[in-house]
């Protein structure tokens, strides 16, 4: 089992203007939601733990990852709405964000509600904007905390700036996982935005430093920079694909990685530390071919094994 952590919600896009306003369309999302969501997909079992509301949204989103055969008996059902994320274009064309979510389900999950985790999960997930406010944050921490060692621990920071705009929380929250977390997938333009003009290298020599046993860099159309102690450094290329939109690129990647060290039976610490550098290139040339897969397809649809494996 691998376990999820972190937010549901909906992107909400405007559509034409009305005479009493704006129609809107809603679509399903957040990172940890498509991770869990991917994994599934992917073949591996996933538990999901974020809080789900009651609300008309948290009822959708619970349904959307029930049907997709996600674990939720670990997921809390605080008395809060589900977040929202608008979605707009500004003037200049670029997509403008608004965030209505400051005391949203999402957030609203506390250190009591470890206990529907189960001790025993081969690995736990965590990532996204859940790990840099509060409450959820701290419990995520404890989570992270008990686990560590029990379980292989993966991270993606998945920066959102428009959820929380100091870059020194997102800074804090990546430097104290980088001492705890076993596999650590970022990419460049994450690392950018917390460490402007910082070389991949560089981090990722700091990332296995501190302790991460294989640290990953996505880079788009450049392809992926990896490494390990062992095969300090790995590159592959991009996978082809056809473009239509990069939604759910990142959490189709990182869903890819976990899934297939799951069916591999390399699903923990040692293993990581052992593989060779053809095996990581195995794995994340799988990971990439997942990735442009939903590249290819709008929105974050992510694919099914049968669609990547060769």
């Amino acid at each position: 089992m691998i376990v999820v952590c972190g937010e549901a919600l909906f992107d909400v896009f405007p559509g034409q203007a009305t005479a009493a306003g704006f129609g809107l369309s809603a679509c399903i999302g957040g990172s940890p939601f498509n991770v869990a969501v991917g994994l599934a997909r992917l073949g591996a079992k996933a538990m999901f733990f974020g809080g789900l509301s009651h609300d008309l949204f948290g009822r959708r989103l619970h349904h959307a990852l029930a049907s997709e055969r996600v674990d939720l008996s670990a997921a809390p059902r605080p008395a809060a709405n589900t977040a929202l994320m608008m979605v707009s274009v500004g003037a200049d064309g670029a997509p403008d964000y608004a965030f209505h979510g400051a005391a949203s389900a999402d957030r609203m999950v506390r250190v009591d509600d470890l206990e529907r985790v189960p001790r025993d999960v081969q690995a736990l997930h965590v990532g996204s904007y859940c790990m840099v406010v509060e409450p959820v944050a701290a419990a995520l921490r404890a989570l992270v905390e008990r686990q560590r060692g029990a379980s292989l621990v993966a991270y993606d920071p998945n920066v959102r700036l428009m959820v929380e705009p100091r870059t020194a929380a997102w800074r804090d929250a990546l430097e104290w996982m980088l001492a705890r977390a076993d596999l650590v997938k970022i990419s460049d333009e994450d690392l950018h935005a917390l460490y402007p003009g910082r070389p991949a290298a560089d981090f990722m020599a700091q990332a296995l430093a501190a302790g991460v046993a294989l640290v990953v860099v996505t880079r788009g159309g450049q392809g992926v920079l990896a490494a390990t102690r062992r095969c300090p450094a790995i590159e592959v290329p991009a996978a082809p694909a056809d473009v239509v939109d990069t939604v759910g690129a990142g959490d189709t990647f990182q869903a890819a990685l976990l899934a297939q060290l799951s069916r591999t039976g390399r699903l923990s610490r040692q293993a990581l530390e052992t593989m060779d550098g053809g095996a990581v290139r195995e794995l994340l040339c799988f990971a990439a071919r997942a990735a442009a897969i939903t590249c290819s397809r709008r929105g974050a649809d992510l694919p099914y094994f049968d669609e990547v494996a060769l």
